[in-house]
């Protein structure tokens, strides 16, 4: 894993964004995995300043949802639909043919699932996936546990997922969530980890320790052949150099 501490939270967006764009230059269909939350919102920010500069270079880029909250209306201001609408979808003018997404109120949660998987056997690989550190170390809502589920699944969300800043502020029963498994995840080829704020100091320690343990998800990244933690110094509790 390659490590990459920043003075602040603007600064580590600023390069989250920058290696986005650089690999969309490199392939212009470019499937980006998009994590919602406040990790990655700057960062989205400057894609979207870049896009009024570089139109072009986004005109293939195609998009596929993280996860998203099971039972709720996909147009929830709290959603991870809307979340996307808004700092991914509409200022990147992704057309619905390049955006694969769980749809919330499926009938089937299951078969919703069972339908991301084809989508991305049928997609390819993801090439750029972008994700936060979930407090308890959960990568989107794959929760700590004795075992891990490798595909799209519907999972059953932690109570820390629960206290999520968009889980409190939904009027919705929220009644489980959906979303990309580990397999999924590691079989992207190149996986950006943004981990900022000194909420995050704990779980950041714990995860750069490098042991790998399903009781914290997040640490299976450490065996993925090309993952960049970028973080800042108020998670990492100190100045470091980079390494």
């Amino acid at each position: 894993m390659n490590i990459h501490i920043f003075p602040d939270y603007h600064a580590l967006s600023s390069q989250a964004s920058s290696l986005i764009i650089s690999e969309l230059k490199l392939k212009p269909n470019l499937l980006l995995c998009t994590a919602t939350g406040n990790s990655p919102t700057l960062a989205y920010q400057h894609l979207a300043e870049a896009y009024q500069q570089q139109q072009e270079i986004f005109s293939e880029l195609r998009i596929i949802k993280l996860d998203e909250w099971g039972g709720v209306s996909m147009d929830n201001p709290q959603s991870c639909e809307a979340y996307l609408r808004k700092y991914i979808l509409t200022p990147l003018h992704i057309s619905p043919n390049r955006y694969l997404g769980f749809d919330s109120k499926a009938e089937s949660p299951e078969k919703e699932c069972d339908r991301i998987n084809q989508l991305l056997v049928q997609q390819g690989s993801i090439d750029v996936c972008v994700l936060g550190l979930g407090i308890n170390g959960h990568i989107a809502f794959n929760e700590p546990a004795t075992n891990l589920e490798p595909y799209a699944h519907v999972a059953k969300l932690s109570s820390e997922s629960m206290q999520h800043s968009m889980s409190i502020a939904i009027n919705e029963q929220i009644s489980y969530g959906l979303t990309l498994g580990m397999a999924n995840i590691l079989q992207s080829k190149l996986i950006l980890i943004l981990v900022s704020g000194e909420v995050k100091r704990e779980i950041a320690q714990k995860f750069l320790s490098g042991k790998i343990t399903t009781d914290l998800p997040a640490s299976l990244l450490w065996l993925h052949h090309n993952t960049i933690c970028l973080i800042d110094e108020a998670a990492l509790g100190r100045k470091c150099q980079n390494r």
